[in-house]
């Protein structure tokens, strides 16, 4: 029984992180209309860290052994200063449905790399959902994408797909020894320390910024980043497999285009919502637990 509740959880937690960070590209669209993207991570992590940092302290969250933390700050460096670097640039070389696209194919590198260094293991079922996904995720993107070119921006997105990919396996090993509380906090410090060389911009930007915009960073600071990141640590500590966790992925251009639809008017093409189903029909397939392997 507590198996299938874990199990259960783990989907549900997954879903609710891929939910918040889906509603983070709207609200960052908005954004970059009065804050550079550089200025709208430092804004969105010093949030973040204020979060995680009055958790832990109310927790009490003992802080991790003085050999963990070169892993954690390689985790916040490359899954999250990286990412976030990677991805608001290349965002602005190419079209959302193109980068949403690069961005979402993170699962297969993640299982490929959970293969390789954490030694598990992935059965037919769980290629062939996720190559079906994968034809589900191209179809929404081909909605949007008017033609793969290799350019800077396509660089920069895989650049992020990869440092989403490596975060994942870097927390997967640290989780296994500490409380998500910890790994979460400790690598978000890690990574707003860094962004700090970007404080003069967001003090310049923050100063000609309405209401609205200091408002959407604060929750994009707070949902997307603080809740987000310690659920999917806390997905990714008692999911059984990693790909159980990162398959969800790629659920984000669909939900993403179904939030636009219903915030912003804007129109959901039947291939999206085709593309959609197809994306479910490859997740349930690929968390089809055989008796053996």
């Amino acid at each position: 029984m507590i198996s299938i509740y874990k199990k259960y959880s783990v989907y549900i937690i997954s879903l609710t992180v891929v939910i918040f960070w889906a509603s983070a590209f709207p609200a960052v669209k908005f954004c970059l209309d009065y804050y550079s993207p550089e200025s709208i991570m430092l804004f969105r992590f010093l949030i973040a860290s204020a979060v995680v940092g009055i958790y832990s302290a109310l927790k009490k969250v003992k802080p991790p052994d003085k050999q963990d933390l070169p892993r954690l700050a390689l985790a916040g460096v490359i899954g999250i200063f990286c990412y976030m670097w990677f991805f608001n640039t290349g965002t602005s070389y190419i079209t959302a449905g193109l980068s949403s696209f690069i961005i979402s194919a993170c699962p297969l590198t993640t299982l490929l790399l959970s293969i390789v260094f954490l030694k598990e293991r992935a059965g037919w079922l769980c290629w062939a959902g996720m190559l079906i996904s994968f034809l589900g995720l191209t179809l929404i993107a081909s909605t949007e994408a008017d033609g793969f070119s290799i350019n800077i921006g396509v660089v920069f997105l895989l650049g992020a797909m990869i440092s989403t990919s490596v975060y994942n396996i870097i927390l997967r090993g640290l989780l296994k020894k500490y409380h998500p509380a910890v790994t979460t906090s400790f690598s978000i410090f890690f990574a707003t320390a860094l962004m700090l060389i970007f404080i003069p911009g967001l003090l310049r930007d923050f100063r000609a910024a309405p209401l609205i915009a200091n408002v959407l960073c604060v929750y994009l600071g707070i949902f997307p980043a603080a809740l987000a990141y310690f659920l999917w640590n806390y997905a990714l500590s008692i999911a059984e497999k990693t790909i159980q966790v990162t398959s969800f992925l790629y659920l984000a251009p669909f939900i993403s285009s179904s939030m636009s639809y219903i915030w912003l008017g804007e129109v959901l093409k039947p291939l999206v919502i085709a593309g959609g189903v197809i994306i479910i029909s490859g997740l349930v397939i690929a968390n089809i637990k055989k008796a053996k392997g």
